[in-house]
């Protein structure tokens, strides 16, 4: 039996890739984080969502525990910026493909992230 790849697309399992953060473990980069935040969306786990979220932006909880059924295709990162593991803030640019109600669209986004008390959080889209 072969463990599953992750949803984010590193390459690794998910036992290797993003569930370790999805358990609570500090992403080490805003690139990670933002990985990790993809495989949520892919894996409906909106209280992860939740908590690596920005308290300043943050959505409230009962929203992200009641996500669309969106059926995500694939993850492309365009660029980062900073988000290192010694950087307090850091910018990742994205393409996410998705399908929803039959139809494929994709989701661009740069997104800002900073990192306090040593946690990156997903802080909104530029």
């Amino acid at each position: 039996m072969t463990a599953a790849l992750c949803p984010c697309q590193s390459g690794k399992t998910y036992t290797q890739c993003c569930r370790p953060y999805h358990d609570g473990k500090a992403a080490p980069t805003a690139e990670t984080l933002m990985r990790s935040r993809y495989s949520a969306y892919v894996l409906r786990n909106g209280a992860y969502l939740h908590r690596s979220w920005h308290a300043s932006t943050r959505p409230n909880k009962k929203s992200l525990l009641q996500l669309p059924p969106t059926e995500w295709l694939g993850l492309e990162i365009v660029r980062t910026e900073q988000g290192g593991a010694t950087d307090t803030s850091g910018v990742v640019a994205f393409i996410a493909r998705y399908r929803e109600a039959d139809a494929e669209a994709v989701l661009q986004e740069t997104s800002r992230f900073v990192r306090e008390a040593g946690r990156w959080t997903y802080v909104d889209a530029l």
